[in-house]
């Protein structure tokens, strides 16, 4: 009962008819970052980000129906954000905070956790809870009663239980001993049946483990080296694979192909099985809910590299990959625009969601057999840095 009044609650909210359930994907975007020409982050005064709420009901020309003035942050995997499944709630993670530092600003870490109604006339954030410093990708399981943040700037996860609007910080899991050098813990995903989670330790090339029984998370020492920098991470619908985005140079580009490692999940324990070339400098992941494909946004040397690099383009693009099995190949690219960053499959896998940066917007993509076509975009009240939907 509780989750059809929920769902009634957000269609009246957002001006839909009775009976029509809405579809939310979030995207988080930030003003107080630019790019010069030389590629270098330019930090200005904070106070302008924002979280828009977007309802992908009419696939192809989706509304943004509310905005939140939340701060968000482009430095870091565009995974801090997600909706429960049930679309009651959404979950927003700050990774770093904007600080005067003499006439210039700075990012420092930050630990902010936001919850926000989205059944309230307009949504609402109704708590801020605190992680780990620097805390960044988040995941929330299929049941949506539990979600997972990790701690880029300390080796640790925080583990949170979600009932109703009720959402609490439980937990932190250790993913190295004190005194470790910092892993960064850029990225975490969790399988569809709630036993497992997948988390990146990106500085130290590796994927680790985690054991889930109920709220109590477990972390018993079993890394995988997935390759150079590992950056994003997700595991398909059927829970059969991992699949990871190996940027290979810290977050941008250098003209060096990359590659997608692929975990085989049912093996004891997992491991890596395949590596795949999907292009240089992968960053934005997403797998389809309903199976067969995977997307992974390319950078591309757009945006933070310098404009006269030998690798720098004007456009981003999106690599797809079509799921067979536990055999996985790209099939195509798709040109997007400048400095894409997050990405989101429409809940019955046939179009694709995509924030571009530089240019404020949302491209549309309807798949169409083995390619990604644009079919529209959307106009954003900022530049995009993250997106997400709800658990696939």
């Amino acid at each position: 009962m509780r989750k059809i009044l929920g769902a009634a609650a957000l269609a009246a909210a957002i001006g839909l008819t009775a009976g029509a359930k809405a579809q939310i994907i979030l995207s988080g975007n930030d003003e107080k970052v630019s790019l010069n020409d030389a590629g270098q982050a330019v930090v200005g005064p904070p106070g302008k980000d924002t979280v828009s709420i977007i309802d992908i009901r009419n696939r192809a020309k989706p509304r943004i129906v509310a905005t939140l003035p939340l701060i968000n942050t482009i430095v870091g995997p565009p995974t801090n954000l997600a909706v429960t499944p049930d679309q009651t709630l959404a979950i927003v993670v700050n990774s770093l905070d904007d600080v005067q530092d003499g006439d210039k600003w700075k990012l420092v870490p930050d630990d902010k956790v936001f919850v926000i109604d989205l059944t309230a006339k307009p949504p609402a954030v109704i708590a801020t809870l605190h992680a780990g410093k620097q805390a960044s990708g988040m995941a929330i399981n299929r049941a949506g009663t539990l979600a997972l943040i990790g701690n880029r700037a300390e080796n640790t996860v925080t583990v949170l239980t979600i009932n109703g609007k009720d959402v609490k910080v439980v937990d932190t899991v250790a993913l190295a001993p004190e005194g470790t050098p910092n892993q960064q813990l850029s990225a975490v995903a969790i399988s569809p049946d709630g036993k497992h989670a997948l988390v990146v330790k990106s500085l130290g090339n590796k994927v680790a483990l985690l054991d889930i029984d109920g709220t109590k998370v477990t972390y018993k020492g079993y890394d995988m080296t997935t390759g150079v920098y590992p950056y994003n991470v997700q595991i398909t619908p059927d829970g059969k694979l991992g699949l990871v985005n190996n940027n290979g140079n810290g977050g941008a580009s250098d003209g060096q192909v990359d590659t997608l490692a692929v975990i085989d999940m049912a093996m004891d324990p997992p491991r890596v099985v395949d590596q795949v070339v999907i292009g240089d400098g992968p960053e934005g992941l997403a797998v389809s809910p309903a199976g067969g494909y995977a997307a992974t946004i390319i950078l591309n040397g757009v945006g933070n590299v310098p404009k006269n690099a030998f690798f720098h383009h004007d456009h981003s693009y999106v690599s797809l990959l079509k799921i067979d099995g536990k055999k996985v190949r790209k099939v195509s690219e798709t040109q997007l625009g400048g400095l894409t960053e997050g990405v989101a499959f429409s809940p019955d896998g046939r179009y694709l969601y995509v924030g571009n940066f530089l240019d404020s917007d949302i491209t549309i993509l309807h798949l169409q057999g083995n390619k990604l076509v644009p079919v529209g975009s959307l106009k954003i009240a900022g530049h995009p840095a993250s997106m997400r939907g709800s658990a696939p």
